[in-house]
């Protein structure tokens, strides 16, 4: 029922802003890291939240601590949101790792430039989340060239970190930010150094 109308939701709002969906979820697939990528605007969430519900995905998500403060913190759990005090150093990856061991089904969206800002690189948290985890990398997009979002193709974090990035920039050169110019490079940092 909940599913349901969230999808009907997630529809109306597609359709008042001009978006369509592409995509599916591989059938059978419970659990996944969900890049979300390329991360340049503040109307990244919502849209990406009406894309996922239409596609029958309840997303769980990290953002800034300073989001979830007040009521607006209270709807942003409902809505799937985790809080992340980016300043304390701690087990992020681990915690994530965790919590898919304990749940049947976990759909564990992360923005890897982790900014709306430009950055070198994207951070690795997502990789190291599904390889610990041995779950599937699920591209997931937010095309505003397109007016589209949906989900690409399911990866596996086979730790050969050049082959596996190798991949997934080939899927996200296509794919354009609401501001370009803010879109952090498709590498990490562990690629740099292997290339020195």
């Amino acid at each position: 029922m909940i599913a349901g109308a969230l999808a009907t939701l997630g529809a109306l709002v597609l359709r008042l802003v001009g978006w369509r969906v592409e995509g599916r979820v591989p059938e059978g697939m419970m659990k996944a890291v969900v890049i979300a990528a390329p991360h340049t605007s503040n109307w990244d969430l919502p849209l990406m939240l009406a894309v996922a519900w239409v596609l029958g995905v309840r997303p769980a998500w990290l953002g800034k601590r300073e989001l979830f403060q007040g009521p607006l913190g209270w709807v942003l759990r409902r809505l799937g949101g985790r809080p992340v005090d980016r300043a304390v150093r701690g087990n992020v990856v681990e915690q994530a790792i965790a919590r898919f061991d304990s749940t049947e089904r976990l759909f564990l969206v992360v923005p890897p430039s982790g900014t709306r800002a430009r950055a070198r690189h994207w951070k690795s948290g997502f990789y190291h989340v599904a390889r610990g985890a041995r779950v599937p990398i699920l591209c997931a997009f937010l095309d505003y060239r397109r007016r589209t979002g949906g989900i690409g193709p399911a990866l596996s974090a086979t730790g050969n970190v050049p082959a596996d990035m190798e991949r997934l920039r080939a899927f996200y050169g296509g794919v354009t930010g609401k501001y370009p110019e803010n879109a952090t490079p498709v590498r990490l940092s562990e690629e740099e150094g292997a290339a020195a």
